[in-house]
């Protein structure tokens, strides 16, 4: 006989780990992009939080996109203040893995990015990529304006039409407002430019849609 594993719970807030005042140290400047990871940013800009699973891939995804000034990984929507990896990993942080994607709205349109969200991951997977399980894992909006939060409602009623189309199921994003963005330790950062053989899962989960 067959088992599944349970699907992971989030936890409470007052079930999260203590964590600590000081902030990670992280590079000055994007290893890719040679822009800084660290505010302040170039005025006009903004800011979207993504998380898809495993951040070493889904970086990659935005720091390859036009009019993308920069990206950092690290965790969001969580309740445990600067966190480390291996904490957010227990799942007694309540952060997920994230992607901060800061781009120029004149040349990056909300939409195309959204697009790099829904396509290069399955949203409708519950606490998982792939093998990755665990409330780290999930997926996740979590915007910064009332502009972007209207573009993600828009763009989640699309793709969850064209997910049940090609016969998934619904979408358990988490769509919400940013809160604070943590930043993950340096070595974490462009991961897979630093090691180009490195395992993640989106190489592996890009979904296909059907044709409509």
């Amino acid at each position: 006989m067959l088992f599944q594993r349970p699907t992971p719970v989030m936890i409470t807030p007052d079930e999260a780990l203590p964590g600590r005042a000081e902030p990670v140290a992280v590079a000055a400047s994007h290893l890719i992009l040679g822009t800084s990871m660290e505010p302040p940013f170039p005025e006009g800009s903004e800011q979207l939080i993504v998380g898809m699973g495993c951040f070493w891939g889904a970086e990659r995804f935005f720091w390859q996109a036009e009019g993308v000034h920069t990206t950092a990984v690290g965790y969001a929507g969580g309740y445990t203040p600067n966190p480390t990896y291996e904490e957010v990993c227990s799942g007694r942080t309540g952060h997920t893995e994230a992607v901060l994607v800061v781009y120029d709205p004149a040349v990056a349109a909300i939409d195309d990015l959204l697009a790099l969200f829904w396509e290069n991951h399955d949203p409708t997977t519950m606490h998982r990529q792939g093998n990755d399980v665990g409330t780290q894992y999930r997926s996740a909006i979590y915007t910064t304006s009332a502009e972007q939060a209207a573009a993600v409602a828009a763009s989640a009623d699309t793709y969850a039409e064209r997910l049940t189309g090609a016969g998934f199921g619904e979408i358990s994003t988490e769509i919400a407002p940013a809160g604070t963005f943590y930043y993950a330790e340096d070595y974490h950062q462009q991961y897979l430019e630093k090691n180009p053989n490195g395992y993640c899962n989106h190489g592996f989960c890009q979904i296909s849609y059907a044709d409509n």
